[in-house]
């Protein structure tokens, strides 16, 4: 049996693990790495690409940062988390204020530190990066649009490093991309109507705050329907194995999100519209291996 101090010390782990989005953060790593393997370096060894020691210091500084990210995320919106998210706000208070920063602080130097072991470019992109994740925070986030488009691209900042250490400028890349962009952007503007009551009780700018819940279903069509642009080229111009198959059921899925989006009136709505995205970007990271089926195992066989 576990002591009563104990117990306290494991709450508050799972507390910071809430407060860092531990399994976001767990999906990055993941994605990161199919990307590289799939995606960038598909001709390179596997082994070479999984036990590279600078593509492991790239992906530890980008977990790092974004988990640093979310913690002055919390911090900043810990008002707001009381009225919107009352009960896991209850359990990220196990972790104080002070002990949060702190943490912040250590993330961030680590972030750095992990980033100088492949250069000083490395060094001033994580550097810049973090500072637009404590700017976001602190100021962007309140405003229309500005906001909006800001998390979607802070969102997909750890690829680009990843895209920027193999130097792979191939046009499928930048599809995907647009197309992860999209949805993030989606996302984003959901949880924006998911959260309009604790953003105009502490005067957040959002978008539905500003021009109206109608407005931003407007929006939200118009992004759904932007999304069948790099779907469209994924599917007919691109080689991309077994993943049409979730291109494909992502197309039904942006009818059934739309036709929901237009009835959907209160809070539980749209956490169902965003749990909707959210399952679209986790079963899209799975997919990547379904750009080539053989691939992994043809190449770790050939290596052994």
């Amino acid at each position: 049996m576990l002591s009563r101090k104990q117990k306290h010390f494991l709450w508050k782990l799972f507390s910071l693990f809430s407060v860092v989005r531990g399994y976001n953060i767990l999906l990055i790593v993941l994605a990161q790495y199919l990307t590289s393997v799939y995606i960038l370096a598909p001709g390179l060894p596997i082994r070479k690409v999984l036990f590279d020691p600078n593509l492991l210091m790239l992906v530890l500084a980008s977990a790092t940062a974004i988990a640093g990210g979310y913690i002055i995320n919390n911090f900043y919106d810990r008002e707001k988390d009381l009225i919107n998210r009352p009960r896991k706000s209850m359990l990220d208070r196990l972790v104080s204020q002070r002990t949060k920063l702190s943490t912040y602080f250590v993330l961030n130097f680590l972030s750095v530190v992990l980033a100088s072991y492949v250069s000083f470019r490395a060094v001033l992109f994580f550097s810049v990066y973090i500072f637009f994740l404590w700017f976001y925070s602190h100021k962007l986030k309140k405003y229309p649009f500005i906001g909006n488009l800001t998390a979607a691209i802070l969102a997909v900042i750890p690829f680009f490093a990843i895209f920027i250490y193999y130097r792979n400028f191939a046009l499928v890349i930048l599809v995907h991309a647009m197309f992860l962009f999209l949805l993030i952007s989606m996302r984003e503007l959901v949880k924006d109507l998911e959260n309009i009551k604790g953003d105009l009780v502490q005067n957040y700018h959002t978008i539905p705050v500003v021009y109206g819940e109608r407005a931003s279903k407007v929006m939200l069509t118009l992004l759904a329907l932007a999304t069948l642009i790099p779907v469209y080229f994924l599917l007919f111009h691109f080689d991309i194995g077994y993943m049409r198959y979730y291109f494909f059921a992502t197309i039904a899925a942006m009818v059934v999100f739309v036709v929901f989006l237009w009835v959907s009136a209160v809070k539980i709505h749209y956490i169902l519209l965003h749990t909707i995205l959210r399952l679209g970007i986790v079963i899209g990271v799975f997919s990547i291996v379904l750009l080539d089926v053989h691939l992994l195992l043809n190449r770790f066989f050939t290596e052994i």
